[in-house]
């Protein structure tokens, strides 16, 4: 018998339309809270990701404004062209889409460059010094939204094993002190772990963000634990396929129509047979990370705004 699936979208549906009333309670006292977004160059995953994030603005009321520089734009040019939009008052959050590309110093801009009051994604300095000193600050989405997942699935956290496979900046860092501001017990694991499987059958709760698919497997996850599946890996290999999927029609259907298909870092069949609870890919953890990208904007407005 599989594991409950931990389901992100109706969680992200649950959490925009709380956010409804407040959006609309700006506007009726001084204005709709505004969201900016820039994405350098063309990269086609980054489009996605970026309409999808104006399509969630607009289905909620919040005004989206798309920055658009060139793609062989320098840093020094990326940074001076920033700063019209970071003296624009009447813009809340501020979000960089990420990758950028090779020429530019990512975090001279990420880190550096944002109004800390308005760094949306959480990932500024002085938002993760906040973080680590548990201070009222815009969090990381993904982090957040997963959080926000096992908090309304009713999960326990304090006293739990909690194990983070993933050491970025972005998921792994943050992850890792959101689950230990809430009395977890934390380890976080990475490349250069030893033993890694036997870390992570320790692991009541295990967060598996390391961008590798299908990298966790029966023997990293123990019976009964909650998995929490972050990647987001394309596959086209068939042999790849077949060998993950052979229980899943419905998957192998949609390689055959694509080509390729969606894989997490966690192994699938392993993760619905042994865990309690588990996120699937795609539909688990990335629609929260648009979620509480809203949300984030949200509140930011009304802290801005004295709301």
């Amino acid at each position: 018998m599989g594991g409950t699936v931990l389901d992100g979208k109706r969680i992200s549906r649950e959490i925009q339309e709380e956010l409804r009333p407040r959006i609309a309670a700006l506007a009726a006292r001084s204005r709709p809270p505004a969201l900016a977004v820039v994405r350098v160059g063309d990269n086609p995953a980054s489009e996605i990701y970026v309409r999808n994030k104006i399509k969630a603005c607009r289905d909620l009321g919040i005004r989206s404004i798309e920055i658009r520089p060139p793609g062989n734009i320098s840093t020094d040019e990326l940074i001076e062209s920033l700063k019209p939009l970071t003296a624009d008052r009447s813009v809340d959050g501020i979000l960089i889409q990420m990758p950028l590309p090779p020429q530019i110093d990512a975090s001279a801009v990420t880190m550096y460059v944002i109004d800390p009051m308005r760094d949306v994604d959480g990932f500024g300095v002085i938002s993760l010094g906040y973080l680590v000193l548990n201070e009222p600050a815009p969090r990381a989405c993904t982090p957040a939204g997963i959080l926000e997942l096992l908090k309304r699935y009713q999960i326990p956290i304090a006293g739990r094993h909690a194990v983070v496979v993933g050491r970025s900046n972005i998921v792994g860092k943050p992850m890792a002190l959101l689950l230990l501001h809430e009395n977890a017990t934390v380890t976080i694991c990475h490349s250069k772990t030893s033993d890694l499987a036997g870390e992570c059958r320790r692991a009541d709760i295990l967060i598996a963000a390391m961008g590798r698919p299908a990298a966790i497997t029966a023997s990293h996850i123990k019976p009964g634990a909650v998995v929490v599946d972050v990647g987001m890996n394309r596959i086209s290999d068939r042999s790849a396929v077949q060998s993950l999927f052979a229980h899943d029609p419905v998957r192998l259907a949609a390689f055959d129509k694509n080509g390729s298909v969606l894989v997490g870092d966690v192994e699938p069949r392993a993760m619905q047979e042994l865990s309690s609870a588990y996120t699937p890919v795609p539909g688990g953890v990335g629609p929260l990370t648009i979620a509480m990208l809203m949300a984030n904007t949200v509140q930011i407005a009304e802290t801005r705004l004295g709301c």
